[in-house]
Formats: structure tokens, sequence, C-alpha cells
């Protein structure tokens, strides 16, 4: 378990209760929500005939219940039980109904999420008035960071802007700026499509060419099922660039394209928020820990409901309160530090309230480079070089 210097932690004690008498007091309980759905379209187990895995399997309120027992070890200097609360429910009525219950029964004021960006939006529409924050840990919509930002509603799980933002910087950095992007039917397939568009004129790359491609064994359809077909001809080009939320399609792709150049985007080299094999910073401490907890290993989903705790956490610390609001406020402070084991200290955006964090770069089972990528400057911070900054930003409180 990670465990504070003692003299930090009493040093947080003494500052957080003022006298010896209060230390002695009866802990308080500060209980965090987590609530998602029972059955989510994301974590449906799609297998095919050989039972390959195409997305992450595992409860993501994983990552949350190992940040609250870490969280113990302050909470038993400051006095504070920290408690997490998780439902999952029938549809977003069913999980406001359950929030706004936490609320009036336990004081449960702060609420991570596991929803797609759908119901994060008409979630988020349903407790805007009712003193309840909101973390966004698994939606990467740019809309819930632009023009659908809500005030209550904190971002957690990286969007797809920093997502390409990291890609492109790396691919830039390698000096691979034409891309052909293959992309996928789906309605996700086009958001990230729309942010890789986004991203390319950001930092001077050319998407070449955008062929669709369709999951199909019809031959009359080959244009657009064949990846040696796909790839042949047309404008030379860098890279690969694969949009395949889903899945299927995708990993037919690295080895399978017409001319000897690297695959990335979705599959081959992608951009996330966390990865399993991460070496620096404390993560495979908190890798192994995961591990031990849960018997996987830990992904991107599980380390944003994992960090969201951390922040909540560290808001109560810095506020010297249990209190709504006063938590409440310390989190757009920007002198609130948080540590998410990816180097620099996690801050929250005062403009969308997107959580500031390196992307990293990684291959099926090795990180080869984290982003901001060096030579990417700010006049302010780096890392928001990553997703929108606030002159770019369409988000008004």
């Amino acid at each position: 378990m990670h465990r504070l210097p003692l003299a930090v932690a009493v040093a947080l004690g003494i500052a957080f209760l003022g006298t010896a008498q209060a230390q002695q007091s009866p802990p308080q309980q500060f209980v965090i929500g987590f609530l998602g759905l029972e059955t989510d379209p994301r974590y449906d187990e799609e297998r095919v005939y050989a039972r390959i895995q195409l997305r992450p399997q595992g409860d993501v309120a994983a990552g949350a219940a190992l940040a609250i027992e870490e969280s113990q070890t302050v909470g038993n200097v400051i006095r504070i039980d920290f408690e997490l609360e998780s439902y999952r429910g029938a549809d977003v009525a069913d999980l406001e109904a359950k929030a706004k219950e936490w609320r009036d029964q336990r004081a449960v004021h702060f609420v991570i999420v596991d929803l797609p960006g759908s119901d994060v939006e008409a979630f988020a529409a349903a407790t805007a008035s009712e003193d309840i924050v909101v973390f966004n840990a698994t939606a990467p919509d740019d809309r819930l960071r632009g023009e659908a930002c809500r005030r209550h509603v904190f971002h957690a799980a990286a969007s797809h802007a920093m997502q390409a933002d990291a890609m492109i910087q790396y691919l830039i950095s390698r000096k691979w700026s034409r891309l052909l992007v293959l992309q996928g039917p789906l309605p996700e397939d086009t958001l990230v499509a729309n942010a890789l568009a986004k991203s390319a004129a950001r930092f001077g790359a050319k998407i070449v060419e955008t062929k669709p491609f369709l999951l199909s064994n019809d031959p009359r359809r080959r244009d657009q099922n064949n990846v040696a077909l796909m790839t042949a001809g047309g404008r030379d080009h860098d890279v690969v660039f694969v949009v395949d939320t889903d899945g299927e399609f995708g990993r037919y792709v690295p080895y399978q394209v017409n001319r000897p150049r690297p695959v990335v985007g979705t599959t081959g080299l992608v951009s996330t928020g966390w990865h399993w094999s991460f070496e620096r910073h404390g993560a495979p401490q908190l890798n192994s820990r995961f591990e031990r907890a849960t018997g996987r290993r830990m992904v991107g989903q599980d380390w944003a409901t994992w960090v969201s705790v951390k922040a909540i956490v560290q808001a109560v610390v810095r506020a010297r309160s249990v209190e709504f609001e006063a938590v409440r406020d310390k989190l757009t402070d920007e002198r609130l530090r948080i540590d998410g084991f990816k180097g620099p200290a996690l801050t929250f955006r005062t403009w969308n309230h997107q959580l500031r964090q390196p992307i990293l770069l990684a291959t099926q089972n090795a990180v080869l480079d984290r982003a901001p990528i060096e030579g990417f400057l700010h006049q302010t911070n780096t890392l928001d070089t990553l997703g929108d900054d606030q002159p770019d930003s369409n988000c008004r409180f």
C-alpha cells in the first residue's frame, strides 16, 4: 500500500484538524458515489470465433475502490473514513434518482460516472441544480468539454482531442506527416475522425485521403473490406491511421498494408490515458497493486476512476473540510495538485474542467513515448498542447 512519509502525514493531520483534541474525535465519513449502467453497450463481451477479446473487460469501479483503499492512509491521520458507494442502474433516470437519494440520505455530493457520452450529457442536465459534482471517467466525447459542458462536471477521461493531439505530435516528431485514414462506419468513429482532422490542421500534418471500410465478406465490396486494396494506389503516405473503435477490422490492418508503413490510431500504436507497461513515476507499483486486487491489468478507464477518487480526496485535504462547497471550490483551484503517477502534477482546466494529463503512446506491450512530445511548447503549461486550449474552447459555463 502506498504510504505518506510520517512527517508529511502528521503535518497534514495538524493542518486539517487544528488541535490535538479534535484528533481524538470520532472519524467523519466522506462517501463518494460510483454510478454506471447494468447493460452498457461499450462493455458487451463481443468475441469472434477465435475468442479474441476486442474490448477491455472488468468493472472499472475497481480503480475507484483501489484509490479508496489507498486514501485510508491519509484518512487515518485526518480522522476521515473515505468510502465508496456503487450502483448500476437500468437507465439515466434510475441513476439520477439514486444520486439524489445518496445526497439526501448519506450526504454524497461527489459522484463518478461510467457512462457513454450521450448518457453523461443527460445525467449532467438532470443534476445541474442538485448540489452534485459529477466526474466523467469513461466518455471521451469532445462535445462534453465544448458546447455541452456543465459547470458541475469534471472530466478525468482524456478527450478524443487530447488523444488525437498526442498521436499527431508523435508523428510530427518522427517526420511522418502524411496520413492515410481508414475510417469505420460507427458514430464513435466519426467523433475520432473529426478530432483527428482538427489535430492534423493544428500541428501541420496532412490527411492525404480518407477511405471508409466495411465489415463484410462480399467480394463486390473488396475496395472497402480488403486492406491491401484499400492501401494500394492513390497518394503516397507515411502512416496508415486506423479509426475503428469497435476493433474488429483494425486488428487485421498491421502487416496487411500494401506499402511498408506504420499502422497507428485505434490499433498498432495507440494513444491512451494509461497502459500496464508504463515503467516510470510509480506506475509499476500502481499497476501491481491493481493487478493483485483484481487479477487483471489496469486500463485507461480504471486509471480514470482511480484518479477521480484521488482528486476528490486531495480536494478534501486542501479544503480542510468535508463540506460540499469547500471541497467543490478546491477542485478548480489551480494550486490543487494531483499525483497521477504519469509525471507532472495534474490539475483541472478552469475553462472546461478537463483534467490536464500526459497521454501515453503505446503498442500492445510497451509504452514508446509520452505526450506532450518534447518540442511542443505552450506559453503557460505544455499539457495544454493536448486538447482544446482556452482560446479554442467553446465551453461557456
